[in-house]
């Protein structure tokens, strides 16, 4: 190394000419690395102190400081599920099916209501299902009033003049009709239904909708049948319990026979006979849709025009479900003009509720009454078919 070059290092120090050039550049690099060995030394120094030290102790103790901050109220994470135990679980649902372990297998189920089956609630539909109620239609072909008093009376004529044929100076003989007077007493009909307050206001009035047709259903089921069989006890009279009512033998107490028919129809009067309708139920109907005249006609025909009813030998047949069926000694059959059988009506059907008198029990009363009267004014106007010999 020259002079020249030397001074590109002016931080070496020069001893003179005699000192060997490789010994001054080792001593210059020995200068320039001594920083860096001390830095390094500090450094191995510090790791020396914190080797030394008990390092688990410290690093659990920072452990149990950090989750007791997570534990403190309010903290988010505190609060959320343990995700690991959720996708072990997971996990062994995928791998084991419904073969897991039971506590890895807890589901919500509609079968129990605690378990989940509250969360799925039926369906309230709003079709609401109702049992059949039949009744005798006989307020459509029966003569129907209406009165304001607890009874209704109608003079009767009984008897007539007595007329005779006479010659020119003959003396005329006087003659006395008598009268009389037939009387429809006015009946009540009632009952009443209790419905709790809850009930009335949780179902949207349907609770109390239903209760008045199932009222109204059943009033005119009751009407139907003492219009047709009532004993007058309490009751209107019903038809078929008038006993000036004629009747006509069947001539057999097992079956009908077609000519008992034929017979009964002419026996009535023409003009109530071209007026008159047929009334029996719907089993003694379908026996004579089979039966036939002597030259193999059906008595009965069906209706052909819409509106118009069907006819047994030419004449209209109502079906009622409370007239008797075939048997020894029963009158399943029933002819005439209706307008003889009267029904007074004095009060339609009335339903009150009554919030009050049951309101400690939280209970609504609600009462139904129907007033209503029937009866025969002109019993030649029918004829019964009697199930006899």
């Amino acid at each position: 190394m020259t002079k020249h070059d030397m001074g590109a290092f002016p931080f070496i120090e020069r001893k003179g000419d005699d000192d060997d050039a490789d010994t001054i550049v080792q001593k210059a690099v020995a200068d320039l690395v001594k920083p860096l060995t001390d830095a390094v030394k500090g450094v191995t120094d510090r790791l020396d102190k914190i080797e030394g030290d008990d390092t688990e102790t410290k690093t659990a103790g920072r452990l149990d400081k950090l989750e007791a901050k997570l534990n403190r109220k309010g903290s988010g994470d505190a609060d959320k599920p343990d995700e690991t135990e959720a996708r072990k679980a997971f996990a062994a649902y995928l791998a084991k099916g419904n073969n897991a372990p039971v506590d890895e297998l807890k589901t919500l189920v509609v079968s129990s209501d605690p378990q989940g089956g509250y969360l799925a609630p039926a369906e309230m539909s709003a079709e609401f299902i109702r049992e059949l109620v039949e009744y005798s239609p006989i307020r459509s072909v029966a003569s129907v009033r209406t009165t304001g008093s607890p009874a209704v009376d109608y003079p009767a004529r009984t008897g007539g003049t007595a007329a005779k044929w006479k010659g020119e100076t003959e003396a005329q003989e006087g003659s006395e009709p008598t009268f009389g007077q037939k009387s429809i007493v006015i009946h009540e009909l009632n009952t009443y239904v209790d419905i709790s307050n809850q009930l009335l206001a949780d179902s949207a009035g349907m609770a109390e909708a239903e209760v008045r047709g199932a009222l109204a259903e059943d009033f005119g089921q009751k009407e139907g049948q003492a219009f047709l069989n009532g004993d007058g006890a309490n009751k209107p009279h019903g038809v078929m319990q008038h006993a000036d009512i004629a009747k006509t033998a069947n001539g057999s107490t097992t079956g009908l026979l077609s000519d008992a028919l034929i017979t009964l129809l002419y026996a009535v009067p023409a003009t109530y006979r071209n007026v008159g309708s047929w009334a029996m139920n719907g089993t003694t109907l379908s026996a004579i849709r089979k039966m036939k005249d002597g030259d193999g006609r059906f008595l009965w025909q069906p209706s052909y025009a819409a509106g118009q009813p069907e006819t047994i030998l030419g004449r209209p047949v109502v079906e009622m479900i409370d007239m008797p069926d075939i048997g020894a000694g029963a009158e399943p059959i029933i002819y005439g003009d209706w307008s003889g059988y009267r029904i007074v009506d004095r009060l339609a059907l009335s339903i009150l509720s009554n919030p009050y008198l049951l309101a400690t029990n939280g209970i609504t009363r609600i009462h139904a009454t129907r007033r209503t009267g029937g009866g025969v004014l002109q019993p030649a106007k029918f004829r019964k078919l009697a199930m006899t010999a």
